[in-house]
């Protein structure tokens, strides 16, 4: 099986899941990506994004336990595996080449 890439929406799910922690989950993921990312996404291409970093194994899932304010509906929570940091850290060593390469005008 070959490399999985990862897309800029799957990225920045990951980066959200990560900063996270242990209360990622949909609502709280879409959220922090309004907020860092001012980007408004629908709840459902969350989930679909999580789904396959899961497939991929950059992610795990498990049902947290249910609550009176989600009228006793469990939510559930995701983690970022040792496979998705490494895939994170590959990313950004991939993006700063790149931006070290870029010659800006004082350079020039």
């Amino acid at each position: 099986m070959g490399r999985s890439y990862l897309g800029e929406f799957e990225e920045l799910v990951l980066l959200a899941v990560t900063v996270l922690n242990t209360g990622a989950y949909g609502v709280s993921i879409a959220e922090e990506l309004r907020q860092r990312a001012n980007r408004t996404i629908s709840l459902s291409a969350v989930h679909i994004a999580l789904y396959r970093l899961e497939e991929k194994g950059y992610v795990t899932s498990e049902m947290g336990g249910a609550t009176l304010s989600r009228g006793g509906r469990r939510k559930r929570l995701f983690s970022v595996t040792t496979a998705g940091r490494e895939m994170l850290a590959e990313i950004q060593q991939v993006r700063n080449q790149f931006w070290n390469a870029i010659i800006t005008p004082a350079q020039s």
